[in-house]
């Protein structure tokens, strides 16, 4: 950051985050750093600074703290109580367990036995949020006219490139079943030269690639001709 006073607010935008405290929104976290929340509110929101380099920054000094055995590709749900929040809308959570209004953030997490530290991560804006309807509220949080929807397994493959980009690889990526069953996740894996171990559902069949290969050809082999011929 190049200016002195976004060092400082930005100092204090970390402290608060891990200060005591259930409630991480602006202003509960400047009451207790003992700051205006609407100074704290205009550097998050409005001041501007390099989000993409300041990212890029703090995902190579986690790697080199965590020093990961895996990346772990994971959503997590933020229950809300209106409608107003980006992205907010009633959806299924793995935090809740269920159906319910609330935000889920897609990360690229760095895990080790001793510690587990997000290197990169999304706000998934469902298809409600899309389209001429969601204008009104789209504006009111100042969403991007650029950013629409999104899978989340698509949120995924981005920050993988974008992490690729600046020198940062997973040794192994782990992920569950929401994103393991998924063949265009998978295939966007392997088209990047990624290893993985993803959770699949019980009911999926899958097949060595040589053998669907051969199994085509068989059937098609033996297919009997077609009546008339």
């Amino acid at each position: 950051m190049a200016r002195a006073d976004q060092r400082v607010k930005g100092g204090l935008y970390l402290r608060g985050l891990l200060l005591d405290g259930r409630r991480k929104s602006m202003q509960p976290m400047a009451g207790r750093l003992g700051m205006d929340h609407q100074q704290l509110q205009q550097f998050m929101t409005s001041s501007t600074w390099p989000v993409d380099t300041v990212r890029a920054r703090l995902a190579r000094r986690a790697v080199a703290v965590v020093r990961p055995q895996v990346w772990v590709v994971d959503d997590t749900g933020f229950p809300k109580d209106g409608t107003s929040s980006p992205g907010v809308a009633r959806q299924y959570s793995g935090t809740l367990g269920k159906v319910g209004n609330c935000q889920i953030g897609v990360s690229v997490h760095a895990a080790s036995d001793a510690a587990s530290c997000p290197l990169s991560w999304r706000l998934f804006l469902p298809g409600s949020w899309d389209g001429s309807e969601a204008a009104g509220r789209r504006a009111r949080c100042r969403v991007p006219e650029s950013e629409h929807h999104r899978p989340k397994w698509q949120l995924a493959l981005d920050m993988l490139d974008e992490l690729a980009t600046v020198g940062l690889r997973p040794a192994v990526l782990v992920a569950d079943a929401g994103y393991g069953a998924n063949a265009d996740f998978r295939h966007g894996l392997e088209d990047c030269g990624l290893a993985y171990a993803l959770q699949v559902k019980g009911e999926m069949a899958a097949h060595a690639e040589t053998v669907a290969e051969r199994d085509a050809w068989v059937a098609k082999q033996t297919t009997p001709p077609a009546r008339g011929t």
